[in-house]
């Protein structure tokens, strides 16, 4: 098996027998699945010329089968002495396998024995070596051991991974079952889906789904990562959006690149080699679709929406700002395929640049969020909203953070006309004949969410008037009594709209803008 078709367990596996065989005395493996980690575990302690064995506060020392080698050394510091015996006196090379060990080592009389340990096991003969494999679920180990332990972050199952475990579970079904589990293209979503979940979790979520439906649906199984995503509470999973992105009127342009960057996820993209995209950042005037758009992207991709809240994660205590953020981005690369929404960044971000009001919190933020979008190698497609670019730090925007960078205004008669038929689905009214165009064109120099926001005013309207059906003349009504954010608003419009001339990529169609331009700059 060549390194370019190795999974990552596998190359992390390789790593530890590299590490055994250089004798390392001491390893801290970090991570929740216990007994898939310790298969490869066995193996690379084999292929490195040791005999594994487990131990754990239960049982004691145990060979790869599981059974119990000695009774009397369930004590941990009895079994450091066991081991410091094999190594002086013994004809065997062992490593052994520590599962509970974490939960003693918060007093002296079990890390001394465990630090002497490390220290002398690098001399012993080639033919007595001894290596101990500590397995926890938190890479906090103790300072004392901080000099001799080295931390390996075990990965969660990659794509063939989470296959393999698909094709065990389809393969023990029924004959009669086996052939429609996971038909009509299904396989990839399925195995998407469940990346990011442990190898135990995708299991279960493909047997329940399964069990529930006789077929395996990606849906179900994407929705256990809803669990993950609330277990860790750094970051907030939305439901998919209603219609996907029919429920956005307009922005053709971004449309229209969206679509294109959708196609580099299907398997003959990755065959092709074509990387992931990273993202866009949406600027522009409030209400005009950008966090719509966010959640419009997730559901049209089937993927999780997960908002980065980057104020909730702050904190007044130095470094754990980063800590929380760091947590977050392990979160997001867990779960793969998903879209991270950070919504008003410019907000989040104050303070980042210019004198430090937050003690340097915010640049401290600024400096984990820019690293870890330029080095990340997941799938995840980043969606930034902001509405005061010029607040932003230029490295923020530099090319290779983000795609592209879309500038939405304010919707254009068509868009316009767009968002009122799609306001009109949204709210269970998409057969009414309603004069869409008639509408638009009196809302000149509305936002978006203004022009939405007639529907519901106007059932408001039809209602009170012996509950009837709402008309043209309703939304027409409704309209009169808005006053637009681009007359409350308009200096500070016409100054952003003059920064995205050549900086920014516009979100609507040129044709759409071209004839509606003239009419709203008469209107600021």
């Amino acid at each position: 098996m060549t390194a370019s078709t190795l999974t990552r367990s596998q190359t992390v596996a390789a790593d530890v027998t590299a590490l055994l065989r250089a004798r390392n005395p001491l390893l801290w493996i970090v991570t929740r699945e216990e007994a898939r980690t310790e298969r490869y575990l066995f193996e690379a302690a084999s292929n490195a010329g040791y005999v594994p064995h487990s131990w754990d506060c239960a049982a004691g020392p145990c060979d790869m089968s599981g059974r119990q080698e000695d009774p009397d050394l369930i004590d941990p510091t009895a079994m450091f002495a066991s081991i410091s015996t094999r190594a002086a006196t013994g004809t065997s090379r062992d490593v052994w396998i520590m599962r509970d060990l974490h939960s003693f080592l918060n007093s002296p009389l079990t890390i001394r024995p465990l630090r002497n340990l490390a220290r002398t096991l690098p001399g012993t003969p080639r033919a007595s070596a001894q290596a101990v494999i500590v397995i926890s679920p938190s890479g906090e180990i103790p300072p004392e051991l901080a000099g001799h332990a080295t931390v390996i972050e075990w990965p969660l199952p990659d794509r063939a991974e989470i296959a393999a475990i698909l094709d065990a579970a389809i393969n023990s079904l029924p004959d009669e079952m086996r052939e429609t589990a996971a038909q009509n293209g299904t396989r990839e979503l399925a195995i998407d889906s469940a990346v990011g979940l442990s190898g135990e979790e995708a299991a279960a979520c493909y047997a329940r789904s399964l069990v529930t439906t006789r077929r395996i649906d990606p849906v179900t199984v994407a929705s256990e990562k809803k669990r993950v995503i609330a277990r860790e509470r750094v970051l907030e999973w939305y439901d998919p959006l209603p219609g996907g992105m029919d429920s956005v009127g307009g922005l053709e342009n971004l449309k229209t690149w969206l679509a294109a960057r959708r196609t580099a996820y299907s398997p003959e993209a990755r065959a092709y080699g074509l990387p992931a995209p990273k993202g866009a950042m949406l600027v522009g005037i409030s209400g005009c679709g950008k966090s719509l758009t966010a959640k419009a992207i997730a559901t049209a991709w089937k993927v999780p929406l997960l908002r980065v809240d980057l104020g909730a994660l702050k904190s007044k205590f130095v470094g754990e700002s980063e800590g929380n953020l760091r947590k977050a981005f392990a979160v997001i690369e867990s779960v793969g395929r998903c879209v991270v929404w950070f919504d008003e960044v410019e907000k989040a971000l104050a303070g980042s640049t210019g004198p430090q009001g937050d003690g340097g919190v915010s640049s401290d933020a600024l400096g984990a969020i820019l690293s870890w979008m330029q080095e990340r190698k997941g799938e995840a497609f980043v969606i930034a909203t902001a509405n005061d670019v010029t607040a932003l730090p230029p490295e923020f925007l530099r090319k290779g953070r983000f795609d592209e960078v879309f500038w939405i205004d304010l919707p254009t008669v068509t868009e316009r006309a767009a968002i009122v038929r799609a306001a009109l689905r949204a709210h269970g009214r998409g057969d009414l004949v309603i004069d869409a165009g008639r509408v638009a064109a009196v809302c000149d120099g509305f936002t978006g969410s203004e022009v939405a926001a007639l529907v519901p005013d106007a059932l408001f309207i039809a209602f009170a008037d012996s509950a009837r059906e709402i008309s043209t003349s309703d939304l027409l009504e409704a309209a009169e009594s808005i006053v637009p954010l681009s007359k409350t608003a308009g200096d500070k419009i016409a100054t952003m709209r003059q920064w995205a001339v050549g900086k920014a990529r516009p979100a609507s169609a040129a044709q759409d803008r071209a004839t509606t331009t003239s009419a709203r700059q008469l209107d600021l």
